[in-house]
């Protein structure tokens, strides 16, 4: 199953996720882990040039032997010449992670597709597949309902989505089917809620307290089936079957081989009372202290 994850790799750019305590990983422990992950299967590599140092360590590091997917940030509303611009912010990741080619070009904002620079987005991207400069086009996005707002004309190769035990809305709305259905890969990310999931309540943050019902349901029922968290999550998303590729994060080399080691073939269905949609649960974004 170690075919199906691929390697997220916003901690090798900067201090990413509510439960990383060490900050940004050292350029030695991203090859570290590289080296690992390649020899257990892994092939695939998830950046953006929104993720600080991490296109530049990548290319560092050196990327021949990987498929990199890489995401554009947020189209200026200044930008008169929107292809210059794709171009641009491309060619500079390409440069930076020291290739030619990138597997996958997603865009960090896909509603702006629905923008009146949508339809000049979209034919700045299919130009560079054209070229061969990109294998696959695609959006990344927070919600399902992201979808339903793209015109129909516009395909895509990729879609990359949150899911975890808490958020099945791909799947639930349907759209994990419809994206099978169409050839479309389903890239599933945030599977341990950026390591929310992962904690227990002695170190989760006071301001998660108001889902303590939540949380005590999620405790019993690994209790109950004797899980870990980390099983649940990374078995539970494993699988799905509509889900392509799981994008996982890591800062260190042991946490990587702790998650691989917890790979099994079967993993009991979790309870529905456990979903949930309330978003500022769901979305990091809108995480705020209080």
């Amino acid at each position: 199953m170690h075919d199906r994850i691929a390697l997220g790799t916003a901690q090798f750019g900067l201090p990413y996720g509510i439960s990383n305590t060490d900050g940004q990983t050292s350029r030695a422990e991203c090859k570290s882990i590289l080296e690992y992950a390649s020899a257990q299967g892994i092939h695939m590599l998830d950046t953006a040039i929104a993720y600080g140092a991490s296109e530049r360590t990548l290319g560092s590091i050196g990327m021949d032997d990987w498929q990199v997917i890489t995401k554009l940030p947020e189209l200026p509303d200044s930008v008169a010449d929107v292809g210059r611009w794709v171009e641009g912010q491309l060619m500079g990741a390409l440069d930076r992670l020291r290739i030619q080619a990138v597997h996958g070009l997603l865009l960090h904002r896909p509603d702006q597709l629905a923008s009146p620079h949508g339809q000049a987005l979209y034919a700045a991207l299919t130009e560079q597949q054209g070229r061969g400069r990109v294998a696959k086009i695609g959006i990344s996005i927070y919600s399902p309902d992201e979808l339903d707002r793209i015109p129909t004309t516009m395909r895509f190769d990729i879609v990359q989505a949150p899911f975890n035990i808490l958020d099945r809305r791909m799947v639930f709305s349907g759209w994990a089917d419809r994206l099978a259905r169409q050839g479309t890969e389903f890239h599933a990310r945030s599977i341990f809620l950026q390591g929310l999931l992962l904690m227990s309540s002695r170190t989760r943050p006071r301001q998660f307290e108001r889902w303590q019902t939540l949380w005590n349901t999620w405790e019993a029922w690994l209790h109950a089936r004797q899980l870990s968290p980390l099983e649940a999550c990374l078995n539970y998303a494993l699988n799905t079957a509509q889900i392509s590729k799981l994008i996982i994060g890591v800062n260190s080399l042991p946490q990587l081989r702790e998650i691989l080691d917890s790979v099994r073939t079967d993993v009991p269905e979790p309870p529905t009372d456990l979903i949930t949609h309330d978003t500022t649960l769901l979305n990091p974004g809108l995480w705020n202290p209080t």
